[in-house]
């Protein structure tokens, strides 16, 4: 019930929340003219979580689904950011497989495949990439051009022993980000089977080493975490709200597990008193997530300068290019 009134509500405001995206991009022509000399830097963040092999659009079927998602919407949406923005990163949250024939059919192939064509910059496993197995995850990791990043999961005793980074760092413009992944418990939603040789780190002890390295030693500017433990539980369970309450220096957790939709990130307190970005953006790839952070890689501010989330639908509608 939750996630159909926050989709609602986002389908009602859609026109006003695409006007209001377009206002709030305009003054920062301004503002970067007016503070070249400090070298501010505009760091753009798309991202998607949970699409479940959702290649083409949900049918028309009545559902509350009907005719959002599809790639080559999504395309659409990211080569026109892209072409507007200088330094933009593209990230996924998991669970990219399982949910519709084209996973039965291609075990994985045509979702990495396309994801490549999207140019995703990293992306990191959900519960259901181990659906066919470790073997399964290996059958077509050649088909992505993008890497994987996994804190938490340890497959150092596994046949995937170095197909996965612990964390990675990509720079803009003097910007350095740091970016690490946490996955969710998979004891209980995945058969053991699947995962057979891979330990589970525990998510506050994996952060709370990764992330003063990537912060203090190597000096990231800006920490990101792609998360597919969930965004929040009534019970006492490890969950994306969790993590930015109890930790220190992480400025966004784009998170995935939950099918949660949010309008727009939430904003956490962490240990320290600052803000913390939590965004997920539902499933099926209905919808699609931006942050824009600006920054100054010498003076350190920091400022969010705009935060929405896209519905994916026919007014997308174009060929994948």
């Amino acid at each position: 019930m939750e996630e159909l009134q926050s989709l609602n509500r986002r389908l009602f405001l859609k026109k006003a929340a695409t006007l209001g995206l377009l206002a709030s991009l305009a003054p920062f022509d301004s503002f970067a003219k007016s503070s070249s000399k400090s070298k501010d830097v505009k760091i753009t963040i798309l991202h998607s979580n949970d699409v479940h092999s959702r290649i083409e659009p949900f049918p028309m079927d009545g559902s509350r689904m009907q005719g959002l998602g599809g790639v080559a919407r999504r395309s659409t949406l990211i080569q026109k950011i892209r072409a507007e923005e200088k330094n933009v990163l593209l990230f996924d949250a998991g669970d990219m497989f399982q949910g519709t024939p084209y996973f039965n059919l291609f075990d994985g192939q045509v979702e990495l495949e396309l994801m490549s064509k999207l140019k995703y910059d990293a992306g990191t496993f959900g519960n259901h990439e181990f659906d066919n197995g470790l073997q399964g995850i290996l059958k077509h990791f050649d088909k992505a051009n993008f890497p994987f990043i996994t804190s938490n999961y340890d497959f150092s005793e596994t046949i995937l022993a170095g197909k996965t980074k612990e964390y990675l760092l990509f720079e803009r413009d003097g910007v350095k980000i740091g970016v690490f992944a946490l996955g969710v418990n998979v004891e209980g939603l995945v058969d053991p089977n699947g995962y057979k040789g891979m330990k589970y780190l525990d998510p506050m002890e994996v952060t709370n080493r990764i992330v003063p390295k990537l912060k203090k030693d190597l000096k990231c500017d800006l920490v990101i975490c792609l998360s597919h433990m969930g965004y929040s539980y009534k019970e006492d369970t490890i969950s994306d709200l969790k993590l930015a309450a109890n930790s220190r220096d992480i400025d966004l957790i784009i998170g995935g597990h939950t099918h949660t939709f949010l309008e727009k990130p939430t904003e956490v307190k962490n240990l320290d008193g600052k803000i913390t970005l939590v965004n997920q953006v539902g499933f099926g790839g209905a919808s699609f997530g931006r942050i824009d952070f600006i920054l100054n890689p010498k003076t350190k501010r920091k400022q969010i300068l705009l935060s929405s989330n896209y519905t994916i639908d026919k007014s997308l509608e174009q060929s994948l290019a």
